[in-house]
């Protein structure tokens, strides 16, 4: 309907969420939040998408599914003065390139190690950790490389790549924590961390902190 804000359904202590949440957060988008600490947000979720993966971002009878996708969406609808995604083709295959970086090879593995913590022990996948660490190493190593003398991961600035950083990187250091060798890293996460738009993202999430089974650390 003309005039209804678009509507996400998140969790605050998502990484995939505070994804999407960056990127409504550094425009200021007006936008409705349905907290899935809620059963009711939990049971319109359901019905929404069968896989009730989040976040899903509903808007003018559109459902959109995957943090990425909703950012590409509200990049075309709900665009605002930080471009997320450059309009030259090229920057943008960068963009969208990093994007899936911090996707499969921060995220992925990162999620492999806290997921298999929540089985019962007996279920457990230690072959498939110790796989999940090594990717992490891999790709601490190649980001601290990458970012070698950038600001942000894309040359056109703060983008789509840097609002999957943020949380990918935040939690992966919960979980198996970025050498202090890799310093390039370490001061790209401390900006993230700085950035209004995470900051706020990350405060949200403190109150559901005792939700990370591995402990959370003393920092951040």
């Amino acid at each position: 309907m003309p005039g209804t804000l678009p509507r996400l359904y998140a969790h605050p202590f998502s990484s995939y969420s505070q994804k999407a949440l960056v990127a409504l957060y550094e425009n200021d988008t007006p936008f409705e939040y349905r907290s899935l600490e809620d059963p009711q947000a939990n049971q319109e979720l359901a019905a929404l998408w069968p896989m009730r993966r989040f976040p899903v971002l509903v808007d003018q009878g559109h459902t959109v599914i995957e943090a990425s996708c909703v950012i590409e969406y509200l990049e075309l609808h709900h665009p605002g003065p930080v471009r997320l995604i450059p309009a030259d083709p090229k920057a943008a295959l960068q963009v969208r390139m990093l994007d899936r970086f911090f996707d499969n090879y921060l995220s992925t593995p990162q999620q492999k190690v806290v997921i298999d913590r929540l089985r019962p022990e007996a279920s457990r996948d230690a072959h498939g950790v110790d796989e999940a660490r090594r990717m992490l190493e891999t790709a601490y190593a190649w980001l601290d490389r990458h970012m070698a003398g950038r600001e942000w991961a894309a040359a056109d600035g703060f983008s789509l790549a840097d609002c999957a950083a943020a949380p990918f990187l935040f939690y992966a250091h919960w979980t198996h924590a970025i050498d202090p060798a890799f310093a390039n890293v370490h001061a790209y996460r401390a900006r993230l961390l700085a950035r209004p738009s995470f900051a706020r993202a990350v405060d949200e999430g403190r109150p559901y902190r005792h939700y990370f089974p591995l402990g959370t650390p003393d920092r951040d």
